[in-house]
């Protein structure tokens, strides 16, 4: 991944997006699909989205969405561009430098409110969307996520929610309850402790909690683990980390990393090691594949689920948001589109291709949630979601989050002055 350098483009191009959206015509609504018949509409749109993985499968799914759209705009050309979420900030970044913005952008939690600030998403409130009516369509837990100075930027598609999982089998060995799952961090740890398997010399062979993620990324969890806390990343933009939870929280990250589990451990598929069995208790995804071409049902039987709950019970949030440039020459037909992404198949497929859920106010009645307890229990408990980002200059700070926390987690810094140092970066 070039996060370094992606990163470091996207606060020259953002400054470059301003002068564009001055430049560029704002005339897209009158040459759009709300303006002319849409049998008899032309143009091309251009659609970058990290949600479609450019493998047979995913670009399968693409086309579907492509084909019901085609069936209103038979004459509108989709173009895609398949991205990962790794080079995504550089696609952004490189467009807007050179004039050329995507009509369709589909980016994550956390990028909305960067993006809007510098004018490269519009505001839907130009195509009817409210925080009203998308609470209508979709789930409440993402309307913050899509939201900037109380204007909606993005309509959320998928739902990444994240709770922990845990062996059932394995807590009985161990003499823990699986009718009683800890909750808190000094539960958690303990447990973890009785889980962890060790051979003669006392290397860990089997972690007792798993992270979920690799060197460079522990961000995410950092973040979870502060919400159970009881301190959301920012608060109306400003940074709310740099405190007692913030350094209570890191603290106790560092206490578990080469204790229950090596730094950056994952297996070989790189999947929630509590699926396979590698690990008895640990984060994991929004949706798993109980199939015989997934984990099998045998796996899906002897796993538990709960939230964090230090001082407050929660569930990350992240997932995939659709928006429409703002310097589209097309916008309604990008509009259009989103919507076609947007239909109940579309979102299903794009939920199984990334192991999570429908963002809609209806997720619990769809087939992938009704496929699996994990998606069950994330989609019942959508209401206590927390999400990261909220800073107009996240993109850029959450780069520093990850080299900064790895340093505290290894013992090379103090997280009482990481945090601080954070703090003042962020904005």
């Amino acid at each position: 991944m070039k996060r370094s350098t992606t990163l470091g483009v996207v606060g020259t191009a953002l400054a470059v997006a301003v002068v564009l959206s001055a430049c560029t015509s704002t005339g897209g609504a009158k040459e759009g699909a709300k303006s002319v018949d849409p049998a008899k509409a032309t143009g091309t749109i251009r659609v970058l989205t990290p949600a479609y993985p450019a493998s047979n499968e995913g670009k399968a799914a693409f086309q579907a969405v492509v084909d019901g759209f085609n069936k209103t705009y038979p004459h509108v050309k989709v173009e895609p561009d398949f991205a990962t979420y790794a080079t995504l900030n550089e696609k952004i970044s490189t467009s807007i430098a050179s004039g050329a913005g995507y009509d369709v952008l589909v980016t994550g939690v956390g990028w909305v409110q960067p993006f809007a600030a510098k004018n490269v998403f519009e505001d839907l409130g130009n195509h009817g969307v409210t925080k009203k009516t998308l609470g209508e369509k979709s789930t409440p837990a993402l309307i913050p996520a899509s939201t900037y100075k109380d204007k909606i930027y993005a309509w959320p598609l998928t739902a990444d929610a994240r709770a922990i999982g845990f062996r059932k089998s394995a807590f009985i060995k161990a003499g823990l309850d699986p009718k009683n799952p800890p909750t808190t961090f000094k539960g958690i740890k303990a447990a973890a402790e009785k889980l962890t398997e060790r051979d003669a010399a006392g290397n860990i062979t089997r972690p007792g909690f798993d992270f979920n993620t690799s060197p460079g990324n522990y961000r995410q969890a950092f973040v979870q683990l502060l919400a159970a806390d009881g301190k959301d990343l920012y608060v109306n933009g400003k940074q709310n980390f740099d405190n007692k939870q913030g350094v209570e929280t890191l603290n106790w990250m560092k206490s578990m990393i080469n204790h229950v589990q090596p730094f950056g451990q994952q297996n070989a598929a790189l999947k929630p090691m509590t699926y396979t069995n590698d690990a008895p208790m640990g984060f994991v995804g929004g949706s798993i594949d109980c199939s015989e071409a997934g984990v099998g049902q045998a796996n899906c039987d002897d796993l538990g689920f709960f939230l964090l709950n230090n001082t407050r019970e929660v569930e990350m949030v992240g997932g995939n948001l659709a928006s429409v440039g703002a310097n589209s020459k097309n916008k309604d037909l990008a509009w259009a589109f989103i919507k076609s992404m947007s239909s109940d198949a579309a979102l299903e497929a794009m939920a199984k291709l990334n192991n999570q859920i429908p963002a809609t106010a209806n997720a619990a009645d769809s087939a992938i949630v009704k496929s699996n307890a994990l998606s069950k229990f994330v989609a019942k408990n959508l209401g206590r979601a927390i999400y990261e980002g909220g800073a107009t200059n996240w993109l850029e700070v959450r780069t520093d989050f990850n080299s900064s926390v790895d340093d505290v987690l290894l013992g090379k810094r103090d997280a009482a002055e990481v945090l601080g140092e954070l703090a003042t970066k962020s904005r």
